[in-house]
């Protein structure tokens, strides 16, 4: 079996990538990343030891190179964790995310589609349901709720899943769509909120909180979403969408306050700044459906998961202070400058 994992170089892809081989010995993975901004190779770094695994740099928008690569490897499934992620990085450059989220994923489902891939699984987002009003904590996302968008990145992802739809019906192709809630653990990149708070309260400088800090999201730890892609790989069924939520509910202050709190630091460094534009009120995830076909539930809470977190963060500075400092682009030269050579 060989399975493609596109944005494997990310932090989610990067986690699914020790997930698997870790999981199922001989299975033959090759990685697909471009290594962007966000695209660290330190991810899967000690992945490289292991002979039924490697690398390869490319864009998934890249329709020859894409074909090329499909026929050279005969995959037989393919999981697309590749896209650009950032709310904030999207209203400024909505283009980028057409380009990487729209066409990228149409260029792989043609590939699937030609070279005859077994299984196409789309990596989605609980954020293409728009969000959910404050007041009404007994509402949920599920797989019906309508595709409400609130930003370029959403309505770009919501433009991905469509499409996949859309293959299946009309091409017959083998899909599945997971859409998941925020996640959190090691490897993620530090523009994301944990990670943020976590490399400036330790060099004690002020964490911004949008607004008042009030919009809750739904906290899902990296591991417990590998394992329900793991299922919805071997056992979901095709044309299907399932969602992936962690139950934990927290509002964005109570995570800074609670990551402060673990490292052990004031919270006076708090520091409210202006609200971004479109910024979606509540998210909250419903994961019934992949729990009574899947038998797939967290496993990992909050409070556990957060001091796991943490901890990867503090025995592990040398990963994310490469990334703030910009040296981490130096490892693909460093890497494999010579077998390009």
């Amino acid at each position: 079996m060989k399975l493609l994992v596109t944005g494997g170089a990310g932090f989610i892809g990067g986690n699914f990538v020790h997930y698997m081989l870790k999981q199922h010995p001989g299975l033959r993975l090759v990685n697909l990343d471009l290594l962007t901004y966000a695209g660290n190779l330190e991810t899967v770094g000690s992945a490289e030891s292991n002979a039924d695994y490697s690398f390869v740099r490319g864009d998934i928008a890249d329709r020859d190179f894409i074909f090329s690569l499909f026929e050279r490897e005969q995959f037989d499934w393919v999981v697309n964790f590749a896209a650009e992620t950032h709310v904030d990085r999207s209203i400024v450059d909505p283009g980028a995310f057409v380009r990487t989220n729209v066409v990228g994923t149409q260029v792989l489902l043609d590939a699937a589609k030609t070279f005859g891939v077994k299984r196409f699984h789309q990596v989605s987002t609980d954020e293409v349901y728009g969000d959910l009003p404050l007041d009404r904590p007994d509402l949920f996302f599920t797989e019906k709720t309508p595709l409400s968008a609130s930003s370029p990145y959403s309505a770009s992802k919501a433009g991905a899943d469509l499409l996949v739809l859309s293959y299946f019906r009309t091409f017959r192709l083998p899909v599945t769509i997971s859409r998941c809630s925020n996640n959190y653990g090691p490897y993620q990149f530090p523009e994301k909120l944990i990670p943020l708070i976590l490399s400036r309260a330790l060099a004690d400088q002020e964490v911004p909180v949008y607004g008042t800090g009030e919009n809750v999201r739904d906290w899902l730890h990296v591991e417990d979403h590998c394992r329900g892609i793991d299922r919805i790989l071997h056992n979901g069924r095709e044309g299907e969408v399932y969602n992936i939520g962690g139950h934990n509910e927290k509002t964005n202050l109570d995570v800074v306050k609670t990551v402060l709190a673990a490292l052990g630091k004031p919270e006076t460094l708090i520091r409210f700044v202006s609200d971004r534009p479109g910024h979606d009120r509540r998210y909250a995830i419903d994961p019934a459906k992949i729990g009574r076909e899947l038998d797939w539930r967290p496993e990992i809470c909050f409070e556990d998961g957060i001091a796991r977190t943490v901890q990867w963060y503090l025995e592990n500075r040398g990963w994310w202070e490469k990334i703030l400092s910009g040296e981490y682009r130096n490892y693909f030269d460093t890497m494999y400058g010579e077998k390009l050579g």
